[in-house]
């Protein structure tokens, strides 16, 4: 029997993105490699229209529920790794799982709702206190905030029309409230595996990388990718062989067997 890596995906990947972006490089590692469209994603959210939810340790447990019915996986074995938003999904659903082996947050994520409030913060000259709740921003500044996002074609896509379909909601208020409840606080600490998080130059996603690390209580180890290395910017998408090299060769010390 193999050990086996649950990849989970992120806002808007496909499984087909995942599987070249990291399966292909454990199956040739000698990993099993399960992937999945969880609520929100994919398939789930094209063909069923089940949203995005925040219990993601829910998720994962109907995962390995499957997974350890395989008669070809080591159960004692069963990695979770998360690339892009699963950089929070993995963490947190592997805080409800004691049977998740090994972790591994690509990167490590704390939640949804921080990066818009830390814009909007910026942007508007807001106090902290202002956008502790963004579903509950002053009206005249969700206003401000809803001009700026569709004033911009980017930002309409990813919010309005994308944001709005994962999460199954019709306005920005009801969509902010939402990213509210993607958070670990409350939950990082129930983590007990040993967690890989890593952090690339330049991504913006992993800002926060550092602090994540610093906040768990399990063995963790935080690793670096560079511009120098060609593995800077979202999700080391430069040099992704170097990521899934180092990645794995971590994953490899966690399963190697101990005397």
């Amino acid at each position: 029997m193999r050990p086996l890596i649950l990849f989970n995906n992120g806002y808007d990947c496909t499984i087909t993105d995942t599987y070249f972006a990291c399966a292909v490089a454990a199956s040739r590692r000698g990993y099993h490699s399960m992937l999945f469209d969880g609520p929100g994603q994919g398939a789930m959210l094209y063909e069923r229209g089940v949203p995005l939810r925040p219990d993601w340790e829910v998720v994962i447990k109907a995962v390995v529920d499957f997974a350890e019915s395989l008669p070809l996986v080591d159960a004692k074995r069963i990695a979770l790794s998360g690339w892009s938003l699963g950089g929070y999904l993995a963490p947190r659903g592997a805080s409800g799982k004691p049977r998740i082996a090994a972790l591994i947050a690509d990167p490590g994520t704390w939640g949804i709702a921080d990066g818009f409030r830390d814009v909007i913060a910026r942007i508007f000259g807001l106090p902290a206190e202002a956008v502790t709740d963004l579903g509950a921003l002053d009206q005249a500044i969700m206003a401000k905030v809803e001009t700026l996002i569709r004033g911009n074609r980017r930002l309409s896509w990813k919010v309005v029309q994308r944001g709005f379909w994962i999460h199954g909601v019709d306005t920005l208020r009801a969509f902010f409230a939402e990213t509210e409840r993607f958070t670990l606080s409350g939950r990082a600490e129930q983590i007990a595996c040993p967690t890989l998080i890593t952090q690339a130059e330049n991504d913006v996603l992993a800002f926060g990388a550092g602090a994540f690390a610093a906040s768990l209580r399990c063995p963790t180890t935080l690793m670096r990718f560079t511009a120098a290395e060609g593995a800077d910017d979202y999700c080391e998408m430069g040099n992704r062989s170097l990521l899934n090299r180092r990645a794995l060769d971590w994953l490899d010390e966690q399963f190697e067997p101990r005397p």
